[in-house]
């Protein structure tokens, strides 16, 4: 199932932006902007991810919203 095809898994309605690699929890994997930014001001940013639109949306959210940025890793196809 292609990333325009789903939707959030947290929220259920919003695009996922981002694909966690590493999940606690496997049902929860791919997370929409809005989402996103919610867990990194929460504190808990996707440790290991994958950008799935080619924009670097995620990355920007870690440099607006998170200062431990050398934690977390982008992963390659």
């Amino acid at each position: 199932m292609g990333a325009h095809s789903r939707k959030c898994d947290w929220c259920g309605s919003g695009t996922p932006i981002v694909r966690d690699m590493e999940p606690v929890n496997p049902a929860f994997q791919y997370w929409c902007e809005d989402c996103a930014r919610a867990l990194i001001i929460k504190g808990d940013p996707i440790e290991t991810y994958r950008e799935l639109d080619g924009e670097p949306i995620y990355g920007r959210l870690l440099d607006a919203h998170c200062t431990l940025k050398r934690f977390y890793s982008f992963a390659t196809a």
